[in-house]
């Protein structure tokens, strides 16, 4: 087991690439994907991705010049988000981007008169809010009435007005996102046949050459050694079964989970284990700083102890580690700053060295340096 300093990220390339050949068989000539790259936003996965042909989704002007450097072509680039400042759109309408994906009346009117100003045309989608459940945790929901993300759909047709009315503004599109982390088929089939009723309901001239049905594929957070790779096949499938592409539409879409998740694990050493009267814990150096996912949504990374499983490889006299439950936690001053609870492992000490499973998407790009701590190490191979 080769040493690194922890925390620290480690990606595997070799399955990088094995889920970007996946996605690239999956999809048909019309369905274009565009990497989300708040998932993940290390400059050598990007290299990596923008190679096998992904387009780009940003959702900020730091991420746009990030793809811009990666080398994404800027007609592949997507910018979305609810609140997008006046620099953000002066650089993307500079830069010349494929598409902007509006989420309000008020935000497509700023848009069209920076456009004016600097004598350009702002490709733009309308993101309507399609009022459908993604079955997901409640804080990574995006597509219900409730939330603030895009446009009502009782809005559509004066939005739709407006985008052809307004000067510097050429209208391309529909966007959808409702939420992330969806493993269920069906919510996709869903998400297909709302966007069918609302085309239905549209004017021939209403309806736009491209259909943006967003991200939100999920990957398998409990099993992740035999499930490496997500479900593009029926991803792909349920959309080209269910979604109705009127002649000249294409569809995209916008994976990020889906392409890094598996590909990365947090690295952390065990400091302390400490017996209290109810329970035993396991003090890492990773916190959440270095992967707060956890903390944020209670959400699950499965924990293995590499030192014990070296161990067990190599035959040492330490080979037969019983098993114990745990509570294992970072060192962060905040009591959510706990990675799992009974959790059961090989008997753990002071030194081991755990990986936590299933980190490459929303964590380092999540990471802090609250508690003035610095940022985890990374390393690809």
């Amino acid at each position: 087991m080769k040493e690194h300093a922890t925390p620290c990220y480690l990606y595997d390339s070799e399955l990088l690439d094995r889920t970007l050949w996946e996605i690239g068989k999956r999809r048909d000539e019309n369905q274009y994907v565009h990497y989300a790259l708040k998932a993940n936003n290390n400059p050598q996965l990007l290299d990596v991705i923008q190679k096998h042909g992904l387009g780009a989704d940003c959702v900020s002007g730091g991420e746009i010049r990030q793809a811009l450097d990666a080398g994404f072509a800027p007609e592949r680039i997507f910018f979305a988000g609810v609140g997008k400042a006046d620099w953000e759109i002066e650089l993307a309408l500079e830069a010349g981007i494929g598409c902007f994906n509006v989420e309000s009346i008020p935000e497509l009117e700023v848009i069209a008169a920076i456009a004016k100003r600097m004598g350009k045309t702002a490709p733009v989608a309308l993101r309507i809010n399609p009022d459908v459940d993604a079955h997901t945790h409640h804080k990574i929901t995006t597509g219900l009435s409730a939330n603030k993300f895009g446009i009502d759909l009782a809005m559509l047709h004066d939005a739709i007005a407006l985008a052809h009315r307004l000067e510097n503004v050429e209208f391309k599109g529909f966007h959808f996102h409702i939420g992330s982390q969806i493993t269920e088929m069906q919510v996709f089939a869903n998400l297909a046949r709302r966007i069918n009723e609302i085309q239905a309901s549209l004017s021939e001239e209403e309806r736009p050459s491209m259909i943006d049905v967003g991200g939100g594929l999920g990957v398998d957070y409990e099993n992740p050694e035999e499930n490496p790779v997500a479900d593009f096949k029926g991803y792909f499938q349920t959309f080209r079964e269910h979604l109705h592409l009127y002649e000249g539409q294409t569809m995209h879409c916008e994976l990020g989970r889906s392409v890094v998740a598996q590909c990365g694990v947090l690295l952390t050493k065990v400091l302390f284990v400490k017996q209290s009267s109810q329970k035993q814990f396991v003090i890492c150096d990773a916190g959440m700083t270095d992967l707060v996912r956890p903390a944020m949504y209670g959400s699950y990374h499965k924990c293995k102890n590499l030192t014990a499983e070296q161990e067990r490889v190599i035959g040492t006299t330490n080979m037969h580690r019983s098993l114990h439950r745990y509570d294992v936690v970072g060192p962060i001053c905040e009591s959510s700053d706990v990675f799992l609870t009974d959790y059961e492992m090989p008997e753990t000490r002071r030194g081991d060295i755990l990986c936590f499973c299933s980190a490459g998407a929303y964590g380092e790009t999540m990471a802090s340096e609250y508690n003035s701590r610095p940022l985890p190490g990374r390393h690809i191979y």
